[in-house]
């Protein structure tokens, strides 16, 4: 099953899910504001795809971030990732989002065109 990280007033957000809607696709939705994201979960996102894949640098939460926890959350190392998993899960909202697990993917962000790719 897919599942969809959002933040509900998110209109990226709100674009994955219409896009899904229109496709009849079933997911489940995950607001990462209410659900939160375990690290271990964020952990798994990151064997997935690389740190400025996942983590939204443009973010105010990003902004809000001291040097020494931005640096740590662009660690590359073993132990860097575990400490990436711990701030995103500290702080959720510094997920790139809207992302969409297809079980075989993550796709993050919203374009039309991944998200027609996926009716086919």
């Amino acid at each position: 099953m897919l599942i969809l990280y959002v933040i509900k007033n998110c209109d990226s957000c709100r674009k994955a899910r219409k896009a899904l809607d229109s496709q009849g696709r079933d997911y489940r939705l995950h607001d990462l504001r209410a659900d939160g994201l375990p690290s271990s979960l964020a952990e798994q996102f990151l064997d997935r795809a690389s740190r400025t894949a996942l983590i939204n640098r443009q973010s105010q939460t990003w902004r809000r971030l001291d040097e020494d926890q931005r640096r740590v959350a662009m660690d590359e190392s073993a132990s860097g990732k575990h400490a990436a998993a711990a701030l995103l899960s500290d702080y959720p909202t510094l997920l790139k989002r809207p992302l969409l697990d297809t079980g075989e993917a993550l796709i993050l962000g919203y374009r039309d065109a991944d998200y027609a790719a996926l009716g086919r």
